[in-house]
């Protein structure tokens, strides 16, 4: 609630126009610019631009992850935390949690506070992370120069994170942990699932549990040839994978989808030549992740990578229209400070001879 009477404050005080209700369907390279494929309070419209930022959150550059094994079931019997979901309709209802990150647990609180009779949570790991990691590439240091590291280097801290997990807030577990009818399940993973008379049927390890409901607080993946508006050139976009082959032991496949992104965060060519107009298109959400070592566009990333994106756009656009720029600072079409009557009674004069 803060955070949003901030933003609110925020807007206002930059008088910042946000237009509502407004979808971006396609992204159409065009020699120069883009054309924006719209829909407006669902009206279809076209609009120009040269440059583009994707800020636009954690399924930006993907989707929502669902597990496999619930591909299996009805749709009405599972959701994603990124779904909006009936939480007053499971009251009364044994529901399992898949995952252990901070929506999970969050899922979990409301399930219980919303009357679940039951609910389950199951986290792959032996233990719930707690080893906050990326808050040590905080210092001057590692957060400025972190992405002028080699790729190993870089790959090898993006691969570590997802060894070790990203951590639930304490206040999030706790919610969870204050119901007795709450079950934290360790080392769980979903081996198969079934529906059997409306119900979820699931075989944990070597374990039957049987579940009215499922929520998947399983995170996001990143991949830019799920996006529909990017479906016009996403092929020609280079990737982690495309760039950089790691050692076998650190084979991470979720990471190689990531994409391959500059200095300014823009997107790269897989092939040079094969799409230029690649680097208008910059990239300020959780994709640029391996490439910049924090989770871009959240709080910790902006002091750094806002400044480094709008300094690249400028300096493009300055030089793109150079011609214009040119003959604008050459131009003498600007008013004077002042006449020359401002200082002709100072100006010295021969004394005339008698």
């Amino acid at each position: 609630m803060l955070w949003a009477e901030y933003l609110s404050w925020y807007r206002q005080f930059l008088g910042i126009p946000i237009r509502y209700r407004t979808r971006l369907v396609r992204i159409e390279p065009v020699e120069g610019f883009f054309r924006l494929h719209l829909e407006v309070n669902g009206v279809p419209q076209v609009e120009t631009t040269r440059k583009i930022i994707f800020a636009n959150g954690v399924a930006g550059t993907g989707g929502p992850y669902v597990p496999p094994v619930l591909d299996s079931l009805p749709r009405r019997l599972y959701a994603h935390t990124a779904d909006t979901i009936d939480f007053a309709a499971l009251r009364g209802k044994t529901v399992a949690v898949l995952g252990a990150a901070a929506s999970a647990f969050d899922a979990a609180g409301v399930a219980l506070e919303s009357g679940a009779k039951a609910v389950h949570l199951f986290a792959r790991r032996p233990a719930i992370a707690s080893l906050p990691i990326n808050r040590v590439r905080g210092y001057p240091g590692a957060y400025y120069n972190y992405p002028e590291l080699p790729d190993a280097a870089r790959w090898f801290q993006a691969w570590r994170f997802r060894q070790i997990g990203s951590t639930p807030p304490t206040d999030a577990i706790e919610r969870a942990i204050a119901f007795p009818n709450f079950h934290l399940h360790l080392s769980a993973n979903w081996k198969a699932a079934h529906e059997q008379s409306g119900h979820i049927v699931a075989q944990v390890n070597d374990d039957i549990f049987e579940f009215d409901f499922a929520i998947a607080g399983t995170g996001y993946f990143v991949d830019p040839t799920k996006r529909p508006e990017l479906a016009d050139f996403a092929q020609y976009i280079a990737l982690w994978r495309d760039r950089y082959q790691p050692p076998a032991d650190q084979r991470a496949d979720d990471l190689g989808t990531h994409p391959y992104l500059g200095s300014a965060h823009e997107y790269q060519e897989k092939v040079p030549g094969s799409a230029p107009y690649l680097k208008d298109i910059h990239v300020f959400n959780p994709a640029g992740f391996v490439s910049f070592g924090l989770p871009i566009g959240d709080v910790p990333s902006i002091r750094r990578d806002v400044p480094a994106i709008v300094s690249r756009i400028t300096h493009d656009l300055f030089f793109t229209d150079w011609a214009l720029h040119e003959t604008r600072i050459t131009s003498d079409n600007i008013a004077p400070d002042f006449d020359a009557s401002l200082y002709a009674a100072a100006v010295w004069k021969q004394p005339v001879k008698a």
